[in-house]
């Protein structure tokens, strides 16, 4: 496209903060617009002072500009500075005469990633100008294109280029080539599907984390106004459950566009800041490609509102979902504006898609939230082309069967990385405190234990944090001797601590320690701290070939194991070259019987010769509390039965009548 403007207008800003190559990379505020209609005859330069909403200067910005804190007290803010710009240069150029004018800049900072993305968040509307401009380095660069690269070019280079041709020393001397082709700045984001078959250029994509979970496409395509995304290029991500996990692929439509965007790292969305780093094409395609032709119709209507309903009667129909937004929103082509999602058998999942033609018809669509439909209430979400498609994707490509793996076959001798019984049992000399208030401090543990404060070693008090590094409601105190730390355990559990109650119990350091290095210590048993790398087993650990492994002892005292049920012969059901998957728990099983140093009898009783009490103790567990349903009524039977498999001798079932009558 050529175009022959009748003027040409330099356009320069100036912030607060940064300037240079890194000019409205710290999200600071414009400070001074200046600009000058190219005229050999005058020359003459103008300029507006704008006011910050928070007028700090940075040191930078006061030793290039010379701008000073008192002259922008008295200046106009930015969105009557635009207004005023825009009258002083129509005027100038006489546009109702039919004149035409285009903005010229040193590269693409000062309008797209100072001007655009400010008025964006200021709510302000920019004349129409603004969305259309010439790069002078770009059109230096088509004059020589021998001088340079593009991103070393500014307006000192330039010029000495110039001199050194012997041209007369004004940069407007390389106005006399045709200028074509401006730089457009997309007003609007544009909708649109993705296949997975298309080819996206590794270099136009980005991810960006820390999103609010309400936002939407359009949203994004705000975030970074100034820069043209691709059609359909906004994709939000969606975790496991099918809820966004506050993360987007973006895909630019060209390279510069997205390392313009990479300067927006840490720039604000509302209250949060956004990370914005390099992500590649087929993380788009995972996203937001799709292959359903279906899904391809439904989203062939252009600027629609998409509307997700989630937790739908399975029984739904077509009219009662017309019948729930009705009349006030009404549905784009009514039933064709509707798209069920189902399982590949063709059962529904609960979730449907509805298009609305407006965002007036949206909005009071959402109002409808949490609304019954049959007996169900429903959540209702604004939603993307790009949601439809993960949507679709994760449920037409879900099995119908979930396969479980393998069961471990055969036995081997314990991995060396075990460490011994004895030594990860240890004395229960530490407390662990569960369901405390997140907000709990050490001083709040201490007031809670009261007494026993002074029995608590130095720094002895630990926090355990989650995987997002905040407290978990756990917390390890390490005791002077195991008898303080028994007591401690029996007089404060169940203590309040802030209209709370806490557990406290008993227990090892080196079960604190398993724990504290990312182990988890609960009902279901001790586990060790994941692996880092991705590896089937511990480090220190090689599987034999062809086979799996069952540890045959356990960091619990052999007292308390039962048995093993016989297992079957050493076969394998997937190929040597499969992977194995292992659970961690297999290394560290759950002890079926009570902690070794809670005694159930009073001292001194001896069992009588022959009873079961005195046989071995690697025989015996204590099963307390069993059968709630149908208390003091189980018999021999029911205990059987919740030992299958394992080798029990009848005769050494023993049931204990209550002693507290």
């Amino acid at each position: 496209m050529t175009v022959n403007p009748d003027y040409l207008v330099l356009f320069f800003t100036t912030t607060s903060g940064a300037s240079g190559d890194q000019l409205g990379s710290d999200e600071k505020e414009i400070v001074q617009l200046v600009w000058q209609v190219v005229d050999l005859a005058t020359k003459k330069v103008n300029e507006l002072l704008v006011k910050p909403d928070h007028i700090e200067l940075s040191e930078e910005c006061q030793e290039v500009s010379g701008l000073t804190e008192e002259a922008l007290t008295e200046a106009e803010p930015l969105e009557e500075a635009i207004e005023q710009l825009n009258q002083r240069l129509c005027a100038e150029v006489d546009t109702g005469a039919g004149s035409t004018f285009y903005l010229c800049t040193d590269g693409q900072l000062h309008i797209r990633q100072v001007l655009h993305p400010e008025a964006s968040s200021k709510n302000i509307l920019l004349p129409e100008c603004f969305f259309s401009f010439f790069d002078l380095r770009k059109e230096f660069k088509k004059k020589f294109p021998s001088e340079g690269e593009l991103k070393d070019l500014n307006l000192q280079v330039m010029a000495d280029c110039i001199l050194k041709r012997h041209v007369e020393y004004d940069l407007l001397c390389i106005f006399c080539h045709q200028f074509s082709f401006p730089e457009k700045v997309n007003d609007k984001f544009e909708t649109g599907t993705c296949s997975k078959m298309e080819r996206v250029d590794d270099n136009t994509v980005i991810r960006a984390r820390g999103l609010p979970w309400q936002s939407s496409d359009q949203d994004i395509a705000r975030f970074f106004r100034g820069l043209n995304i691709a059609k359909g290029g906004a994709a939000l991500c969606l975790n496991a459950q099918g809820r966004r996990n506050g993360e987007a692929l973006v895909r630019f439509e060209s390279e510069e566009h997205r390392d313009l965007a990479l300067q927006r790292h840490k720039h604000h969305m509302g209250t949060r800041y956004i990370e914005v780093y390099k992500a590649t094409g087929e993380d788009f395609l995972k996203i937001a490609g799709g292959t359903s032709n279906e899904v391809a119709k439904f989203l062939s209507r252009e600027n629609q509102v998409i509307v997700r309903m989630r937790g739908l009667p399975f029984t739904a129909t077509i009219e009662q979902v017309l019948q729930f937004f009705s009349p006030a929103c009404p549905v784009t082509d009514d039933s064709e504006g509707i798209l069920f999602v189902r399982f590949p058998d063709g059962r529904p999942t609960g979730d449907a898609f509805v298009l609305f033609s407006c965002e007036e018809h949206a909005q009071n669509a959402l109002k409808k939230h949490k609304d019954i439909l049959g007996k169900r209430y429903i959540e209702l979400f604004k939603s993307t082309a790009a949601e439809v498609q993960q949507v679709l994707n994760r449920y037409s490509s879900a099995p119908l069967i979930p396969v479980a793996p393998s069961p471990i076959l055969s036995v081997v001798p314990p991995p060396t990385f075990m460490p011994p019984t004895a030594a990860v049992t240890g004395v229960r000399d530490c407390v662990r405190l569960r369901g405390l208030p997140y907000d709990a401090t050490i001083q709040d543990i201490l007031v809670f234990l009261g007494e026993y404060t002074a029995d608590i070693k130095p720094h002895g008090v630990h926090m355990v944090l989650n995987l997002q590094g905040r407290p978990s409601g756990d917390a390890f105190i390490q005791m002077r001797s195991a008898d303080r730390a028994f007591l401690a355990a029996q007089h404060c559990h169940k203590r309040s601590m802030k209209e709370r109650y806490v557990e406290v119990f008993a227990c090892s350091a080196q079960e604190m320690n398993i724990v504290l290095m990312g182990g988890t210590l609960n009902r279901s048993g001790l586990s060790p701290p994941p692996c880092k790398l991705r590896r089937l087993s511990p480090p220190s650990y090689t599987f034999p070939h062809g086979t799996a492994v069952l540890p045959s002892a356990a960091i619990y005292p052999s007292q308390f194991l039962l048995s093993p049920r016989p297992l079957a012969p050493t076969t394998t059901f997937y190929p040597a070259s499969n992977p194995l998957y292992m659970n961690y728990t297999t290394y560290y099983p759950s002890p079926p019987g009570s902690p070794p140093n809670i005694s159930y009898f009073p001292t001194g009783h001896t069992p009588s010769a022959g009873s079961v009490l005195s046989a071995p103790p690697t025989a015996l567990i204590r099963m307390q509390g069993h059968a709630p349903s149908h208390a003091y009524n189980s018999g021999i039977k029911e205990i059987l039965s919740m030992v299958h498999g394992y080798q029990v001798n009848l005769d050494a079932v023993v049931g204990l009548s209550n002693r507290t009558a």
